[in-house]
């Protein structure tokens, strides 16, 4: 069991850390946040035994071999860095950073320093989709020609997504998931077209087609304004598999393949119900991976965090060239 320091105290920390708690008992060691108060009431809440609004003094402690990070998306890799110089191993949540260039700056800095690096991509590691990733490898759809995922819900409670000096972006936030849905079955476009609305340089909404070569095609979308359909299909020339809402965190999926009956009336169930706030079987994974001795996992590692980092530069470079040859009406 390895010794965890949280940086951060927001929503997302408040569920990781019970999950935490139930893989490795008493494994939280410490907390820092900005507030004093707050990180001091954050360590009460989980019965940590340290806190601080010092993250040197975090950071220099000898009873923390890992860190998990949950500030704001545009601190990631500063204080990512900062912890990997301090000799701890990282695991970031996503997205990593706010670019491709700076999520390959924290695996850099991780392979020098000799720590395990890694996005906190729970839903690679979610059974469910564990078991369709597996089966669509194994031939259950045939070929993989299409991808269909989306997450729009009107729901701004973290004001800082809309701030443009915090990195806020809501594809960033919600639609990292549909493009890596996306890339497990496609792998990275090679061409990219994206439209989307931008406030004071924030992207509230969007939606893009992510194509490959030989015609195989993804249709994301993402809001922060709207209700879009929380489900993911993905299909093939034998069939689909469609996640069920909230797709990234989900518990069943239908798949529609294997026979006519399976395929036009009655698909299989595939169902398994969440442990926890969802977070146990990726920070398990984390566990595993820090006693082998690696440097990253192998279901969610650089390569395939800077691939999803470098599409999702594309398609925010794509909005934003579209807005700026936009014409206002008048």
């Amino acid at each position: 069991m390895h010794r965890w320091g949280i940086i951060g105290t927001g929503d997302i920390s408040a569920r990781l850390v019970p999950d935490l708690e139930h893989v490795a008992p008493g494994a939280v060691t410490g907390v820092w946040g900005r507030s004093p108060e707050r990180v001091r009431e954050f360590a009460d809440s989980f019965r940590i035994p340290f806190a601080t609004d010092s993250r040197e003094e975090l950071l220099a402690r000898d009873d923390i071999d890992i860190v998990y990070i949950a500030t704001p998306a545009v601190t990631h890799a500063e204080i990512a860095l900062e912890a990997l110089a301090a000799g701890k191993h990282v695991l970031v949540e996503k997205p990593m950073a706010t670019s491709a260039a700076d999520v390959a700056r924290i695996f850099d800095a991780a392979k020098a320093a000799q720590r395990f690096a890694m996005e906190a991509m729970w839903m690679r590691f979610n059974p469910l989709h564990v078991e369709i990733i597996d089966r669509i490898a194994d031939g259950l759809l045939g070929e993989v020609n299409s991808v269909r995922a989306s997450f729009g819900t009107p729901f701004q409670a973290r004001g800082r997504i809309l701030a443009p000096a915090q990195g806020g972006s809501f594809l960033l936030d919600r639609g990292i998931y549909p493009v890596t849905l996306a890339q497990w079955f496609l792998g990275s476009p090679d061409r990219v077209d994206a439209a989307g609305t931008l406030v004071d340089g924030v992207d509230i909404r969007g939606h893009a087609t992510l194509e490959s070569a030989d015609a195989r095609f993804a249709q994301i979308a993402w809001s922060g304004v709207e209700f879009l359909d929380l489900s993911a299909t993905v299909s093939g020339d034998r069939g689909w598999v469609t996640l069920d809402p909230m797709f990234w965190a989900g518990t069943r999926a239908r798949v529609h393949a294997g026979s006519a009956e399976r395929i036009f009336i009655a698909p299989e169930s595939v169902e398994h119900p969440r442990s926890g706030n969802g977070y146990q079987a990726m920070l398990t994974a984390v566990e595993s991976a820090l006693r082998d001795g690696l440097l990253e996992h192998p279901w969610h590692g650089r390569e395939a965090t800077i691939r999803v980092a470098q599409t999702m530069d594309d398609v925010l470079t794509r909005i934003t060239d579209r807005a700026a040859t936009t014409v206002p009406t008048t």
